[in-house]
């Protein structure tokens, strides 16, 4: 949170006896603060985390620019009088999350503590204030007015005398800032913004018309009236007629970005003179909220004393507590890290972390499976190249080759110590891959570890930036960002025959291995969470992403029951089949062969029966894979569609029957998935050991297989999925009225596309003209070609490029999005899903046509399927909070792509549906309205 010290630039140069008034705009404080920091609370259980932030960056704000008066301006209420001009102003804004509101009275009562001015009013806004008060004050003599804000529309207030200054980059915002953000000055910002517009205030301006056209029509016309009134003598046609249809809007948009600089001050200028806190009232404040961390740097984490103060002029805002240290510097030594081994070195380290503040944090086990491993030891960062290891379970018994276990602290005493630090909420513990530490920390003998909070990921961070740009281990984060290859778990193990357990590994090598991850991921978090921001993935961050490590640890650990005696029942019925088919294969062949060899199928198919397609590897056998076999089945050959079939029931037996069965949880009966986090292009989830994400959905196999995944008696399984999720995202993003018009009354969108494509009476539509039209649907989303659609439905290649073309004729829109999705990639490297997630695209500028025309499919798809994924994410962050609060007791289970799987007691399944529907239908506001299926049954296969 610390502010950045290189801004001697930033601020006008104030003597002694000269005026300076700085306004801070408290609500960017507040949301910067808010989506900074994770979720933290105080001894009183209230959340805190926007006020911690709050407080760290107005005092060390404080400490760094000198002034004569100073002031936080506050908005007192979302309604303003800019509603009475235009009741959809900021209407479509959500509420604040329900852990900020009561947030918002301490972060007043810190303003007070700090010995700063508060000002807000009723009936206007922040910016009101301030462009009321920088008027007023410089009205009353020579001086200089500062607005700690970046937001654009206080730049309209710039002018000699009055300047901005960017809180993150510490850079001042002028003349030449406002002209290159708006190509403009200052005195005419609010005529480009009414033309302009702005959907984050629900502004609406003039469509068609953006900053860019809006400065070069007031660069031309001087002004807003005396362009509309020339409006006639535009050349461009749309623009000409967008003006003249919307001239009401623009000047309306014009009185509500218009800032009204005679609003009533409400408290004096003098009150605003600064001052230091008064005796006690800061420390007092800080010690009832539990800010350790911001006691410890003044000193006052034991005694009583009065906070230090930093002394200068009695222009300076001189108030406490001292600012941090300056930036750390990354590029210090990856060396010299202390192996911990007594409960004295131990606690000196902890003390060290609390008085940081930011610590990196890394454990080292042996399993990669978080619920079987057993903690080795763990390694604390305090800073880049401060770090150390603290071994717990090295050693062992004695033998001949390890020799005797070396000194080391005993677990149980280790993890005393370490509780405190832990749960400490104002400390702000940084992982990388959090949700595997984690869930190691909770498994630990002797009560777990499982509040420890508040929690930072890097992997998660980076992602949050690059889906689909870089693989997230901290390995190749580190030689991406911090130009240093750590060192590898083989260097100190050894691999093959030779690995030893890292238990076993010498203390000295262990020490440089793990301390030197913990130190990475510290460097890595202060290099790239101030990223986060600038990529515009804070939000993703730190309210979608950082969220879901806990709830996907939840249904990690809650796991599914799987009914054991089904599965063999399942596996003994596949395994006849298999025999079946078989025997059906041989005869077909006209030979026995292993039917799980690609190498004697291909010599059968294209050397014995003598067909026509086959192509030779580098090894010299035939090609046999799915593609060519689905060919050569659409031409009619029976044996390939039986080898299609042997092998989709051979993966679904192997896959699924019996890893399945081999992965129950011998005390529970259940078995619990893993859940990737960071391996999808998308944002989706990936599900490991075992995966639950690949079953097939409308096979009678995969309906099966659902059979064997049942509730515990008394409960019911509950089924929540999303309708057609990525076509209502191709209606939201795409301009086309009629599929907009359809899924808003609920019609069947297959049956409305083949009415129009194939110009059906709406009535007549049969189930082939459907199911065509629903390949189809699905196909477009995919970038499918005609090829491939010919495929699918078996046409010839020129009938599916026909139908392709008629689907464009009647739904351009969708055709125009396809192309801005591919023009945004190439210009990008990236496209954006529609709540403004990065979705990297790296083959997008390959040479080779294959892999470019690829990239192209995945650049026309991404943005669905990665909405679908933040969507369902959204709700999945939501619903463990929201049963909880309605007293319901159901637990989720499984994320399937586009449904949510939880287990829900038999009386409590009518309100729990109800909820849960209601909160996965309202986490996003779209153009069409978001649907969910729910079901509920005994088994998995029933609530489908």
């Amino acid at each position: 949170m610390a502010e950045a010290t290189a801004a001697s630039e930033a601020l006008p140069e104030v003597k002694p006896g000269e005026r300076h008034l700085i306004l801070v705009d408290g609500s960017g404080y507040i949301f910067r603060a808010y989506h900074a920091l994770p979720p933290m609370t105080n001894p009183e259980g209230v959340p805190v985390n926007a006020v911690y932030g709050f407080t760290t960056m107005l005092s060390q704000f404080l400490t760094r620019h000198a002034a004569s008066h100073i002031a936080v301006v506050f908005d007192a209420a979302r309604l303003n009088f800019r509603n009475e001009i235009y009741p959809e102003y900021k209407a479509h804004r959500p509420d604040p999350p329900e852990d900020l509101i009561p947030q918002f009275a301490l972060i007043r009562d810190a303003t007070d503590a700090l010995g700063v001015c508060r000002a807000q009013l009723e009936g206007f806004e922040a910016d009101d204030l301030i462009a009321a008060y920088a008027k007023a004050y410089l009205a009353e003599g020579p001086g200089q007015v500062t607005i700690v804000s970046s937001d654009k529309d206080l730049m309209q207030l710039v002018r000699p005398g009055v300047q901005l200054l960017d809180p993150i980059k510490q850079k001042p915002i002028r003349e030449p800032e406002v002209m290159e953000k708006f190509g403009v000055t200052p005195d005419k910002v609010i005529e480009v913004q009414a033309l302009a517009g702005d959907s984050t205030d629900n502004v609406p301006g003039v469509p068609g018309i953006g900053i860019k056209t809006a400065a070069q029509l007031i660069t031309e016309y001087g002004d807003l009236e005396s362009l509309l009134a020339n409006a006639e003598k535009i050349k461009q046609p749309k623009r000409r007629e967008a003006l003249i249809e919307n001239a009401e809007k623009a000047r309306i948009s014009k009185r509500l970005v218009t800032l009204d600089d005679a609003a009533p001050l409400p408290c004096p200028i003098a009150d605003m003179a600064a001052r230091p806190p008064a005796d006690g009232r800061l420390e007092a404040f800080l010690r009832a909220m539990g800010f350790r961390s911001i006691l410890a740097r003044m000193g006052k984490l034991g005694d009583g004393a009065e906070p230090s103060r930093r002394g200068g002029t009695h222009h300076a805002v001189t108030h406490a507590p001292a600012p941090g240290p300056a930036a750390p510097d990354l590029a210090v030594p990856f060396e010299g890290y202390e192996t911990v081994t007594t409960e004295e070195a131990l606690a000196r380290w902890i003390a060290d972390c609390l008085a940081a503040g930011v610590i990196g944090i890394d454990t080292e086990t042996d399993s990669l499976d978080a619920r079987r491993a057993k903690m080795v030891g763990f390694s604390l960062a305090t800073a880049p190249g401060r770090a150390c290891y603290v071994p717990i379970r090295h050693g062992g018994e004695v033998d001949m080759l390890t020799g005797p276990a070396p000194e080391q602290i005993a677990p149980e005493r280790a993890f005393a110590l370490l509780r405190p630090l832990l749960e400490d909420p104002t400390v702000l513990k940084v992982f990388q891959h959090a949700k595997y530490d984690l869930e190691v920390f909770a498994r630990e003998e002797n009560g777990g570890f499982t509040a420890v909070a508040p929690v930072d990921d890097t992997m998660m961070i980076s992602y949050a930036m690059t889906a689909g740009k870089h693989g997230q281990g901290m390995d190749e984060l580190s030689v991406l960002y911090l130009n240093h290859a750590p060192i590898k778990f083989d260097t100190v193990t050894g691999t093959g025959k030779a690995r030893i357990p890292f238990g076993q590994v010498p203390l000295d090598k262990a020490t440089a291995y793990a301390a030197e991850d913990a130190d990475v991921t510290l460097r890595l978090w202060l290099l790239l969470k101030p990223r986060l921001r600038e990529e515009t993935a804070l939000a993703l961050y730190e309210q979608v992403e950082r969220r879901m490590v806990a709830v996907l640890r939840d249904m990690e650990s809650a796991g599914i029951k799987v009914d054991g005696a089904e599965l063999a029942r399942i596996g003994e019925d596949f395994a006849t089949r298999l025999a079946v088919l078989e025997k059906q294969i041989h005869a077909l062949a006209g030979r026995e062969f292993n039917v799980g060899s690609p190498k004697q199928l291909g010599e059968i198919l294209f050397d014995e029966m003598k067909l026509t397609g086959g192509r030779k590897g580098k090894t010299g056998a035939y090609s046999t894979d799915a593609s060519v076999l689905e060919d050569l089945s659409g031409q009619g050959v029976e044996l390939a569609a039986r080898v299609l079939d042997w092998r989709q029931l051979a993966k679904l037996k192997s896959t699924y029957v019996e890893a399945l069965a081999a992965q129950i949880d011998p005390v529970d009966r259940r078995v619990h998935t893993s859940y990737g986090m960071a391996g999808t292009s998308t944002g989706r989830l990936s599900s490991n050991d075992p995966n639950l994400q690949n079953i097939p959905v409308r096979s009678e196999e995969g309906l099966r297989i659902r059979r064997a995944f049942v509730a515990e008696p008394g409960n019911v399984i509950l089924s929540a999925d999303y309708s057609q999720i990525e076509l209502r995202l191709l209606a939201h993003l795409a301009e086309v009225p009629t599929l907009r018009e359809a899924f808003a009354h609920g019609e069947d969108i297959h049956a409305r596309t083949a009415a129009e494509i194939f110009h059906l009476d709406p009535g007549k539509v049969d189930k082939e003209a459907r199911r065509r039209a629903k390949t189809i649907n699905f196909g477009i989303i995919y970038g499918m070609s005609a090829f491939g659609l010919a495929g699918r439905l078996g046409i010839p290649p020129a009938e599916g490029r026909s139908i392709i073309e008629a689907y464009f004729a009647q739904y351009p829109g969708i055709r125009q999005e396809m192309e801005r999705c591919k023009e945004e990639a190439r210009t990008n490297g990236f496209v954006r899903t529609p709540f403004g997630r990065k979705l990297w695209i790296p083959d997008i500028a390959a040479k080779d046509p294959v892999r470019r025309a690829g990239a192209e499919r995945a650049a026309i798809n991404a943005p669905f399927q990665g909405g679908a994924a933040e969507i369902i994410k959204r709700a999945m962050v939501r619903l463990p909070r929201a049963l909880k609060h309605s007293g319901l007791t159901a637990r989720m289970l499984l994320q399937v792509h586009d449904e949510l799987v939880f287990e829900v007691p038999a009386a409590e399944v009518e309100a729990t549906s109800a909820l849960v529907k209601d909160i996965m239908e309202s986490v996003a506001k779209l153009r069409v309205p978001l649907s969910v299926e729910v079901g509920t049954g005994q088994s998995w296969a029933e609530a489908h």
